[in-house]
């Protein structure tokens, strides 16, 4: 890389963060920004607004960097949970190994690599010369100094697995006590089992109660089963849909603004009240919802989630085969209640198989494809022909390839969170979970290779390890020691009992649950319909 190139970049780069890190100062302590930038304020009723906008609230903006290095790590896992405390040890240890690699690499192999004579250059216009003067290559071949590289890579290594058994071992003894000091989880409880098996004039609700009553007799709390529900769920959008609009329209402050044509856009049909017109029409449809739900109620699917009264219990059935047959009784650990994801429970076996096979193929197409504009930008890093204005070389050869990278790497996310969601997960973390691997994995092929296939690399490659699973094995009997714990700990808990109670109806399809819009309190709809505020 030529070495005004590389300047240009990073000075570009220096100035967009900088101008990036002033507007988000300043723009996070409007009002107007409040619902963006502090969500959790306003809801809790926190956020304090500043007074008009002035030179003193501009220098004030940027306090809030001296506010966030001052929390220490219990107060940052009081306030944000153990995620955050991990997210932050992600950076503090990326920060150690920068520096020891940093300090290593200045002091040490630059000045060797500087002192080699195989490529001979000349430093008279050191600013349009390459920088590889700096690298390995300006090493003469056969030199004693190429033992200082190999010694480097060896000692850059054990200090890295040096730092990552501090990290884990840190991180480890905090999920521990974490997990000890947690209040108990519907997940913990809670397992899904497919594939139920069924006889003949008895409901899936029949199967599972007697099935685990019988064989988890002690321990066995109750079962939800799952329904299909799309249909029921498309008529709740409808109505949502239309909720929203009486609420914009009772909020209007022209009365005339509540008249307009019932027709397609408002251009064709009588002239109604909007409000009396949305308010029947809200009626009609919660009736609809009302027969809906009530013949939803017998379309189980072959799936339900298991309650249990210990971790133990339901990390055994998780884990385990239930049922003779590979291909009944199929269990897993259920994901806490707000992290369900109903659409994919009703699809059989074979659908989820046939759409897992399909999101292969297309995450391997858009893999292929997005090599293209990899090429281009790493094309657009090698035109030397552009002499003619330096500016505009620099700038194309330093900036435009990370630009367009950048740019396609920014629709890559979305569409790998598509594909995940139609892949049968049950839970929404398993959706960001999946698509994250995903992008890492196009990442690497696309980013990684595409670069050492530009420099013949590549093929050097003939050797592929396939990592051993023996930590997973060996990790085995632990945690299970660490539930029995657990739950030992919280039977002597007198709130457990009102945890039970709640665990029983805490899975039910957000669909089955009772929604109210109208205002109306006749009979027939009160038992079904909770109240909404307008």
């Amino acid at each position: 890389m030529i070495l005004s190139a590389l300047l240009t970049s990073v000075g570009i780069n220096v100035a967009l963060c900088l101008i990036f890190f002033i507007l988000y100062s300043v723009l996070r302590t409007r009002p107007s920004n409040a619902n963006l930038y502090a969500p959790r304020l306003v809801a809790e009723g926190r956020f304090q607004e500043e007074d008009d906008f002035s030179v003193g609230s501009l220098f004030s903006s940027f306090k809030w960097v001296k506010r966030a290095w001052q929390p220490s790590e219990d107060e940052l896992m009081l306030n944000s949970g153990l995620d955050a405390v991990v997210f932050m040890r992600i950076f503090i240890f990326g920060l150690r190994v920068f520096r020891f690699a940093g300090v290593v690499g200045i002091f040490i192999l630059l000045p060797f690599n500087y002192m080699g004579n195989q490529l001979n250059i000349d430093f008279t216009d050191l600013p349009n010369k390459s920088l590889e003067t700096f690298s390995i290559s300006n090493v003469d071949d056969g030199s004693n100094r190429l033992w200082i590289h190999f010694s480097a890579v060896y000692i850059f290594t054990a200090v890295v697995c040096y730092l990552l058994y501090f990290e884990y071992d840190y991180i480890a003894s905090k999920r521990i006590a974490y997990f000890y000091s947690s209040k108990p989880r519907p997940g913990q409880f809670t397992v899904l089992v497919r594939s139920i098996p069924v006889s003949s004039g008895q409901k899936f609700s029949e199967s599972v109660e007697s099935f685990f009553s019988k064989y988890y007799p002690s321990t066995y709390l109750s079962h939800s089963m799952v329904r299909r529900t799309s249909k029921l769920k498309g008529l709740i959008n409808e109505t949502d849909k239309v909720y929203k609009r009486l609420v914009r329209v009772k909020t209007k402050n022209y009365p005339q603004e509540r008249y307009k044509r019932s027709g397609f856009l408002g251009l064709f049909g009588p002239r109604v009240d909007l409000q009396d017109h949305y308010e029947k029409k809200l009626e009609d449809m919660e009736g609809d919802l009302r027969t809906e739900r009530s013949s939803v109620a017998g379309k189980e699917v072959p799936a339900a989630f298991v309650s249990f009264k210990s971790r133990f219990t339901a990390a055994v059935v998780s884990h385990l085969p239930q049922g003779i047959k590979p291909t009944e009784w199929l269990a897993e650990q259920a994901p806490d209640p707000q992290d369900v994801y109903w659409p994919f429970f009703s699809a059989s076996f074979f659908k989820r198989w046939m759409c897992n096979i399909f999101v292969i193929f297309a995450c391997i197409f858009i893999t292929v494809l997005f090599l293209i504009p990899v090429l281009l930008a790493q094309g657009l890093t090698h035109l030397d022909q552009l002499e003619l204005w330096k500016i505009i070389s620099q700038v194309i050869t330093g900036y435009l390839p990370s630009l367009i990278l950048e740019t396609f790497l920014s629709a890559i996310p979305p569409t790998m969170i598509v594909l995940s969601s139609i892949q049968g997960y049950i839970a929404l973390s398993q959706i960001e979970k999946s698509a994250c691997i995903k992008v890492l994995w196009f990442t690497i092929w696309n980013i990684f290779f595409a670069n050492v296939l530009s420099g013949s690399a590549l093929y050097r490659i003939n050797v592929f390890l396939e990592p051993k699973r023996i930590p997973e094995v060996l990790a085995v009997a632990v945690p299970g020691q660490c539930l029995i714990n657990k739950d030992r700990h919280d039977h002597s808990d007198p709130s457990i009992s009102s945890f039970y109670d709640k665990l029983a109806t805490v899975y039910r399809d957000p669909a089955m649950k009772p929604v109210r819009y109208s205002d109306t309190s006749e009979s027939s709809s009160s038992p079904l319909l909770r109240g909404a505020d307008i």
